[in-house]
């Protein structure tokens, strides 16, 4: 089947110039185009003042921007009212009408429409959320998982061409968080209408979306599919946001190959990044900044370091810490290039020599390194993600 002239882009959200300035003076979201394509699930990460909800809220038609032009397929909604644009909120509250059952909830949508016939499809939609055995029970009567989905149900009865869920997740305890994000997906991929979702919350825009913007201070940092912005961060703050990262500081002193040799100037040890993952310039004698993620590194004690294989970055140090957390066990090291290297070792065969104060040699495979520019700072969005956590649990 060719798509050239069937092609529905009816649900293709288009942001071009969107900003937004309140009369205070304090810009929430500074000029951004962003396309989000039909059918997509698409998320907008990042911490609590970011501007990822006020953007929600600009396509929602819920705030004026101030600049610029929201475009739902073909048709500027702009200047448009809420209730005359194609899409549908769900909310973290749910906002569900507490005095009617389930099947009304679902259904009042559809009877302020004045549409009489509604069994049918609430009875589809309830099927949709599997909640079809609930369908007269209150919302009191049900999980907070439940009413989420009730939520969700109410919303695409209304057959929406785009679905905006802010923070939706956030009421709910981790494990049933963690469900639910995979229920929204399975959601997602049978209606196939394009969602968007605000969150903080990494692990969940990495689970569910298929496009991922991380935003910091009201401007998109990076924009691409979870595994890609996890793999190839192109700034330290999207680095450190999405998960951990070791930090090096290194001077590039030639090239081996496909490779960039780096010289560490605390140690006599150098390392190799591919070229094709360093976004920083690569002339010889600049500064880099290496990074590589705690899980990529192996941990060998001292004693068996002529068994590491060649060809692998290392860097030798002491075991300052460790942590047991069950799946692996975090350690933290000291050695020549920082006193904090961390390094997450899965508890598959533990080597019970592996304490604090042993000495031990970091390996890994040069690929998973990735070079950035030495003059960011190495700890941008740490403090962002712990602030916005206890601003979470507040």
């Amino acid at each position: 089947m060719t798509t050239s002239d069937t092609t529905d882009n009816s649900g293709d959200v288009r942001l071009t110039g969107i900003s937004k300035t309140y009369d205070n003076g304090f810009t929430a979201v500074q000029p951004l185009d962003l396309t989000v394509p039909q059918g997509s699930f698409f998320a907008l990460l990042g911490a609590s003042g970011c501007g990822k909800t006020t953007t929600l809220r600009m396509i929602a038609g819920l705030e004026e921007p101030t600049t610029g032009t929201v475009m739902l397929g073909d048709q500027d909604v702009t200047n448009l009212p809420p209730y005359k644009r194609p899409v549908n909120t769900v909310f973290q509250s749910y906002a569900l009408f507490p005095h009617l059952d389930i099947f009304e909830n679902v259904a009042f949508g559809l009877r302020r429409r004045g549409i009489k016939s509604v069994k049918k499809q609430v009875e589809e939609m309830l099927d949709l959320v599997q909640l079809g055995e609930h369908a007269r029970k209150k919302p009191h009567q049900l999980s907070g998982g439940q009413q989420q989905r009730v939520a969700v149900a109410r919303a695409l009865i209304n057959h929406p061409k785009v679905l905006l869920l802010d923070e939706p997740l956030g009421a709910l305890d981790l494990k049933l968080r963690r469900q639910m994000q995979l229920e929204l997906k399975r959601i997602q991929t049978e209606v196939g209408i394009t969602f968007v979702h605000v969150t903080h919350d990494q692990e969940e825009a990495m689970t569910m979306a298929d496009t991922v913007a991380v935003m910091n201070a009201g401007r998109v940092e990076q924009l691409g599919a979870p595994t890609d912005l996890y793999e190839n961060p192109g700034s330290t703050f999207v680095a450190n946001f999405l998960g951990t990262s070791n930090f090096v500081q290194a001077e590039i002193s030639g090239t081996a190959g496909d490779d960039i040799a780096l010289r560490l100037p605390s140690s006599d040890g150098k390392l190799l990044l591919p070229a094709a993952r360093c976004s920083a310039p690569t002339t010889t004698g600049g500064k880099v900044l290496l990074g590589v993620r705690p899980e990529k590194v192996s941990l060998t004690h001292a004693d068996d370091a002529a068994e590491i294989a060649d060809g692998r970055n290392r860097v030798t140090g002491r075991i300052k810490e460790s942590s047991f957390i069950g799946v692996s066990t975090q350690y933290v090291v000291d050695s020549p290039v920082g006193d904090a290297f961390e390094v997450y070792v899965q508890n598959v065969e533990r080597d019970s020599r592996l304490a604090p104060g042993a000495e031990v040699v970091l390996h890994w495979n040069p690929a998973h390194t990735f070079g950035l520019d030495a003059a960011q700072d190495a700890d941008a969005g740490v403090e962002k993600v712990a602030e916005d956590v206890k601003g979470a649990v507040a």
